[in-house]
């Protein structure tokens, strides 16, 4: 139930016909043909673009095509009035009756209304969060493992057919970091003084507990061992123990993955040379030396004949290295095993999200992707910025648990995951965010989660008092379908019902851009229209939603109420987070 969508068909239909009949040429490209709200309101309640973007292809003037089309659009049924603006664009006023039908059609359909078909069941993976295993969660990733949570939901809602991936980076240097940090907390168990922690070495007190339990597993057995013998089963275990963390950490956000794919894995599945052989039958690998790099010098540039990857073919702006001088494999090459594995395992469509500092890496991924999969594959990055946490505007920056950072536990223990969650929802991921624990708990309308959460508490405690003052009126939503709604004629009324129709056409444009965080802004919006009406029904008796001398009235607006917050909740599960039914 899309009445834009419907609209756009009908727009559609009628050009077919003009082209049928000989008005209009042969092969028109209707691709790019919109029907959306207009930039202002009092310009009507849809426009489309047809004129404007066929006119050059079908050899006519953009209003003269208007001026056609127009006569064919102002004779379909719910169409009040039509005109032509400006160089061509042709606005719709639609009757009220479409409004009241869209009503019903939310009543119907609850929290599934804005379920689109719009993907067609393709199969998307959704990367997130893959936090190298060296210890818990912080606040910094907390901002990626929301967006992707949400992107996920949002695919689902629109059609898709959605992984949720976790990448466990087990291959790196930083495991066998992990690995010996692990090792001297091991030791401390065992009774060893431990003073300070060496340089190199991770710091965090939460490594106390994973030495505690590797003494209690195995006693003293590596305490005299040479590190060749201890580093690989230290290593398992420590990243065992840290995947373990941080599984609880994403729980008690509400995340979880479907699937989590170790590099380490995969390198000895030889995934790696899965690549080689893939990018060699295609002649795009050679020896060659790099010319090193204007400024900054990249780990993985060295002076010496490398295995290249011919990246420039598809995009990028110079070949990159996938085996070193030594042999060994760059984290590239392992990255691009991911991607190939990814494809292989019937998800053309990837979506990744990663942290501004890794985008430098888009272009090549993206050319890999391509390279890869002969162009069948395509990959989406979206880059979060940093996350600033703050405490009554001061910045936040030490941990009494890790020592020098932030946990996303302990911001969730404080504020709670639904705050969280929708908190970092509110700006687009590549924009800067500040999140104040003081401030994300305010009770007013400049804190968005509590603004919208009060909205659905109000309307739930709006039809609480409306079973105790109107109990003949029957508010299963089957009964509110059948009430009087030509009864509300308010400007705003039927303003807000003109709001939430336009919810299908939100998901289905969010998901289209990966942008989630559209959701919060619709929301902050569809939460305003409704307490402008709330302070509007406080001054003006008759406006109120509970007329105690018109139960007609009276079950119209419940209706109206009834279907926001299906909206609202709609919009909020997206979110991952919870309606709530009262605010304390």
């Amino acid at each position: 139930m899309n009445l834009f969508k419907d609209f756009q068909q009908l727009v559609l239909a009628e050009l077919q016909k003009l082209t049928a009949e000989g008005q209009l040429p042969e092969g028109l490209d209707l691709g790019r043909v919109t029907v959306e709200p207009p930039r202002d309101p009092t310009h009507g309640d849809m426009a489309t673009n047809a004129a404007m973007v066929l006119a050059k292809p079908a050899g006519r003037k953009p209003r003269d095509l208007a001026a056609l089309l127009a006569e064919r659009l102002e004779k379909a049924e719910g169409v009040s009035a039509i005109e032509i603006a400006g160089p061509g664009f042709i606005n719709l006023r639609l009757n009220s009756s479409i409004w009241y039908d869209q009503l019903r059609g939310i009543l119907r359909e609850g929290e599934r209304f804005g379920d689109s078909d719009m993907g067609q069941n393709q199969k998307a993976n959704v990367e997130y969060v893959s936090a190298n295993p060296t210890g818990p969660l912080t606040v910094g990733h907390a901002r990626g493992a929301v967006v992707g949570d949400a992107l996920a939901s949002l695919l689902e809602k629109a059609g898709y057919d959605v992984l949720r991936e976790y990448y466990v980076n087990d291959a790196g240097g930083q495991v066998d970091v992990l690995a010996r940090s692990a090792y001297l907390r091991y030791r401390e168990a065992l009774g060893e003084m431990i003073e300070e922690i060496p340089a190199g070495l991770y710091p965090g007190d939460y490594l106390k507990d994973v030495g505690a339990a590797l003494a209690e597993r195995d006693g003293a057995r590596w305490l005299d061992a040479a590190e060749e013998e201890w580093l690989p089963e230290v290593r398992a275990f420590a990243i065992d123990a840290m995947m373990a963390l941080i599984r609880d950490d994403l729980e008690a956000v509400g995340i979880r993955h479907d699937l989590f794919v170790s590099e380490r894995a995969l390198v000895e599945a030889g995934a790696v040379d899965a690549v080689i052989e893939t990018l060699a039958a295609r002649d795009l690998i050679y020896t060659g030396v790099l010319e090193p790099p204007k400024g900054k010098t990249p780990d993985d540039w060295e002076p010496r004949p490398q295995t290249l990857f011919r990246s420039t073919g598809f995009g990028d702006d110079v070949d990159r290295p996938i085996r070193k001088s030594d042999g060994s494999w760059t984290y590239f090459a392992n990255d691009m095993a991911n991607h190939l594995d990814k494809f292989r395992r019937g998800y053309p469509l990837m979506l990744q999200v990663w942290g501004a500092d890794h985008g430098g890496y888009v272009r090549r991924m993206k050319a890999a992707v391509a390279a890869l999969t002969e162009g069948q594959g395509s990959l989406h990055v979206l880059l979060c910025q940093l996350v600033r946490l703050m405490r009554g505007g001061v910045e936040v920056r030490m941990s009494k648990r890790s020592g020098n950072f932030v946990t996303l536990r302990e911001v969730v223990d404080e504020v709670g995951k639904d705050v969280l969650r929708f908190m970092m929802l509110t700006r687009k991921p590549d924009a800067p965010l500040d999140f104040d624990l003081e401030k994300v708990l305010e009770q007013s309308k400049d804190n968005p989660v509590f603004y919208v959460q009060y909205a659905h508490a109000r309307v739930r405690s709006v039809l609480r008092h409306a079973a105790e003052a109107f109990p003949d009126i029957d508010q299963s939503p089957d009964a509110l379908t059948k009430a009087p709604l030509h009864r509300l004629t308010d400007s705003d009324e039927i303003g807000l019902i003109k709001l939430m129709a336009s919810w299908p056409r939100l998901v289905e444009s969010a998901a289209e851009a990966y942008e989630p965080h559209r959701i919060a802004f619709y929301l902050n919006d569809l939460a305003a229209a409704f307490h402008g009406l709330w302070t509007r029904g406080k001054e003006d008796t008759t406006l109120r939603f509970l007329v105690t001398d018109d139960s007609e009235l009276t079950a119209a607006r419940l209706a109206m109420l009834t279907a926001m917050a299906n909206v609202i909740a709609s919009g909020l599960r997206i979110f991952g987070v919870e309606p709530v039914e009262e605010m304390r």
